[in-house]
């Protein structure tokens, strides 16, 4: 039986860069909210598309779930009111990562509410 051999690792080939390298995200949230689910969804999600890409988490006060690209605060909850889409958050990635400026993410999922 004839195994032809995989890729060893995920690493790009020499020359190449791996996706997302050089762009730095901050996510400062509450953790008393709950919101530390939301931000190991949304880091998750970044990583797999982007897998060189920095992502630091910091704790915030209340209510805060507030996302910084390379210093710049591309969207805040306590501006918004929700959480940002995942899809808006990996365009901002991609136009960082291109060196394209950035734009104030203002589209925002709402948060749970209990009926």
């Amino acid at each position: 039986m004839s195994r032809e051999p995989g890729p060893t690792s995920e690493a790009p080939p020499p020359g190449e860069i791996e996706p997302g390298s050089g762009v730095r995200i901050v996510v400062e949230y509450c953790e008393p909210c709950g919101f530390e689910a939301t931000y190991l969804e949304l880091a998750s999600a970044v990583k797999e598309q982007y897998p060189g890409i920095e992502i630091e988490s910091r704790l915030g006060g209340t209510g805060a779930f507030e996302i910084e690209i390379n210093g710049q605060l591309v969207f805040s909850k306590l501006e918004n009111g929700g959480f940002p889409y995942e899809k808006d958050l990996i365009e901002a990635i991609r136009r960082a990562s291109n060196g394209e400026p950035l734009e104030k993410i203002t589209n925002s999922r709402p948060p749970c509410v209990i009926l």
